[in-house]
């Protein structure tokens, strides 16, 4: 009898996560969706990442930018997971093939912060194939 008991509650939970997945929007349903395929690749998520530590993230670019930093080009862009925002900065470089808005990417680095923001600098980068390559 305890286990009829146990059953309807996993049902309730179900059903109130499928009804948040009704009612939430688009955002917030993008956001679990990232958070679980990092949880998939086995990354670390942007929100749980450390100030001076090494970590592997997964997520979509969502901006590239180039920015000189004291006369030295920088390539910039920003890494969300559903979690939060990383930046990535690579010193010394224009552009990156394959570094665009809306590509899947993997990056690993040293996390630090730098005017407040989550940055890493000169990350390793792995990107995902796109739909049909």
């Amino acid at each position: 009898m305890a286990s009829d008991v146990q059953r309807p509650v996993e049902g309730r939970k179900g059903f109130r996560a499928r009804l948040h997945d009704l009612v939430s929007t688009q955002a917030e349903f993008d956001a679990t969706q990232e958070r679980r395929e990092t949880v998939r690749r086995g990354c670390t998520a942007v929100a749980e990442v450390e100030n001076r530590h090494r970590a592997q993230v997964s997520g979509i670019l969502r901006s590239v930018t180039l920015r000189p930093r004291q006369t030295v080009p920088a390539l910039e862009a920003e890494l969300y997971d559903g979690s939060g925002s990383l930046s990535l900065v690579w010193l010394g470089r224009r552009q990156i093939s394959g570094i665009e808005p809306g590509r899947r990417a993997r990056v690993e680095g040293l996390v630090c912060i730098q005017d407040g923001r989550r940055t890493m600098y000169n990350p390793r980068y792995e990107l995902s194939p796109r739909p049909g390559e």
